[in-house]
């Protein structure tokens, strides 16, 4: 069955759908975006997903392309019309259409792009039982990475680069040798002691919605957090260490540069937080 996508209105066949030459989101990367999991027939934490495209929208004065509750009614038609029980929802919404200029253009309307497509369970499960690699790279992004943008070029170049080392992803580093987060994804450590670190999300980094659901499921499994920076050495010296997003869920990391860590393989305790995350997160129909 051929894809459909949302485009300003109209449901398309995914080949067909396109947007304007002008629309800010292509010619200055003007708008934000959210990915929403769908796993078993439900979107995964989409009130926590909606809650940050929100702020993002706030954060760069765009107003909302349609009331949340039709959104919500946009979203699941997609899915619906895709057929997709396990896979992702995407959503884009950017300033709008007009001629190109840089100050905010006056009575433009928001556009809204909406796709979904299918992730076979089976892909991601055997990312996490064999785990992945990373390496790591100078950050070199604007300040204001707590927005979920569409402007990701510094991201894309740090994926590319991972991929051409054979490693999934690449954690973006300071210059005092702290990590900041993946290019798609938080970073996680899990100390001697059973500790999760993860570095704080008031600045520097995107709070990801899975990250925060993480604390959740954390705290049903009475495991303890702290929110502190952590560097690439004692990422090294940890006893786990692993990655987090919508798609990936809590997924370990087992080399890092190309040094293993711990014993080079998936650690019990990210394994534990996976299998816990669906009955913990919110769940709502697709």
């Amino acid at each position: 069955m051929p894809r459909i996508a949302y485009v300003n209105g109209r449901y398309v066949a995914h080949r067909d759908a396109s947007v304007h030459i002008e629309d800010r989101g292509y010619q200055f990367a003007d708008g934000v975006y959210e990915v929403c999991e769908i796993a078993r027939g439900f979107i995964v934490d989409m009130t926590r997903h909606l809650d940050r495209l929100d702020r993002s929208l706030s954060e760069l004065s765009i107003g909302w392309p349609m009331h949340r509750s039709a959104l919500i009614v946009v979203l699941r038609e997609v899915i619906r019309r895709n057929r997709v029980g396990n896979g992702l929802v995407y959503l884009q919404v950017t300033r709008g259409v007009a001629p190109r200029d840089h100050p905010f253009p006056d009575g433009v309307r928001p556009s809204l792009v909406v796709t979904a497509r299918k992730i076979d369970p089976e892909t991601l499960r055997h990312k996490a039982e064999t785990g992945v690699k990373v390496i790591t790279v100078p950050e070199n992004r604007w300040d204001r990475v707590d927005i979920k943008t569409v402007g990701l070029l510094p991201n894309v170049l740090a994926k590319q680069k991972a991929k051409e080392a054979g490693a999934y992803e690449a954690w973006f580093v300071d210059p005092d040798g702290t990590v900041k987060e993946g290019s798609s994804t938080n970073a996680w450590i899990v100390t001697n002691d059973g500790i999760l670190v993860t570095r704080p999300a008031d600045h520097g980094i995107l709070r990801g919605v899975t990250r925060t659901t993480l604390f959740d499921v954390a705290a049903r499994l009475g495991l303890r957090i702290e929110e502190r920076a952590f560097t690439v050495e004692e990422a090294l010296s940890a006893r786990e260490a692993f990655l987090s997003s919508a798609t990936t869920l809590a997924t370990p990391i087992v080399a890092i540069d190309g040094h293993p860590v711990a014993n080079g393989h998936p650690g019990s305790l990210t394994l534990s937080l996976r299998q816990a995350f669906f009955e913990i997160a919110e769940k709502s129909p697709a």
